[in-house]
């Protein structure tokens, strides 16, 4: 295979699996019922002055499945952390006690386990966009290639729709889990 093929076919799949990822990090943001530390990944705390992670000013548990704890390192941080749960708009109502911030989830609605998997496959959609993009870009590189043959070119533009059939697969499996996590009562 020439060297040029074999680049452009590992970028193609780097590309791919970057989607992958993306998607199963956007995944982590879209609650399923169950509590998880994750769902205050992005609240961020302002921190004598400068914003920051909530993760590194407090201990986020869960004792249970319907239950976060919130305990900061510093007790005047308390009403802080409080403050920047409820601004950041997760539709949670966090509890202060004086030692610990307490946030019971809720349990999923019908109608919001209905939403959540719309929008868990709108995000699958979007990276399946990102991985026919990746095609694209691939067979343009490819068709653009002067020192190949047009039987290198052709064996290379099959390799490529492989890697996209087999990534496209993936994307339906990552969802379908997600799914039936969202659609679990």
């Amino acid at each position: 295979m020439n060297e040029d093929i074999k680049f452009i076919i590992d970028s193609t799949k780097e590309s791919m699996q970057n989607a992958i990822k993306h998607l199963e990090k956007q995944f982590v943001n879209i609650r399923a019922g169950k509590a998880s530390p994750a769902m205050l990944g992005s609240v961020m705390v302002d921190y004598y002055g400068s914003q920051t992670p909530l993760s590194q000013v407090a201990n986020v548990n869960t004792p249970d499945g319907r239950t976060i704890t919130v305990q900061p390192w510093e007790k005047n941080m308390l009403q802080e952390i409080e403050r920047s749960i409820m601004n950041a708009n997760l539709g949670l109502n966090p509890m202060n006690n004086g030692d610990l911030i307490i946030i019971n989830v809720p349990p999923l609605t019908e109608e919001r386990r209905k939403t959540l998997s719309k929008q868990a496959k709108a995000e699958a959609e979007d990276a399946k966009v990102s991985i026919r993009a990746a095609r694209k870009d691939a067979n343009n590189d490819i068709k653009d290639l002067e020192d190949a043959s047009e039987d290198l070119k052709a064996n290379a533009e099959i390799d490529v729709q492989q890697l996209t059939d087999k990534y496209v697969k993936k994307v339906d499996e990552v969802y379908e889990v997600k799914e039936k996590e969202i659609m679990t009562v």
